[in-house]
């Protein structure tokens, strides 16, 4: 991770926690959830700040877009080698969770979704050869 974007997860989770879930920066309000995630290789816990959508009360959604990069996130990596991990909501605190991550029909409804949560998820997958990975953080 190279240190600009390790300051600037550094400062939204900050930001997070300080504001009981509430991110300014960016506009994200509070549509972001922390991601404690386990490292694959590393076996060190890190956290992410991604954007997620609840469909229900026992799930977030999560968008593996890392911006339309060409490989996915380290975290996407991390939760398919540690699917058992814990988030940091906006509303219900800190939650165990196990990660699953969608396929087919299910995968592009979710995706469907975050395409009307911000148009810049379609931008992402144009710049993008990849079909971008969406996870589903079940409560357990």
């Amino acid at each position: 991770m190279t240190s600009g974007l390790h300051n600037w997860n550094d400062s939204i989770i900050a930001e997070f926690r300080a504001n009981n879930g509430t991110v300014t920066q960016n506009g994200f309000g509070r549509r972001l959830i922390l991601v404690h995630h386990i490292g694959a290789k590393s076996g060190q816990e890190r956290v992410a700040p991604v954007a997620a959508i609840r469909p229900d009360d026992d799930t977030w959604l999560i968008a593996a877009s890392k911006a339309g990069a060409p490989d996915n996130p380290s975290w996407y990596h991390n939760l398919r080698a540690h699917p058992d991990v814990q988030i940091e909501t906006p509303d219900d605190g800190v939650v165990s969770v196990r990660a699953e991550v969608l396929e087919g029909s299910d995968r592009d409804e979710a995706w469907a979704r975050f395409i009307k949560l911000s148009p810049a998820f379609a931008g992402y997958q144009e710049k993008t050869t990849r079909i971008i990975p969406i996870v589903a953080l079940r409560r357990v």
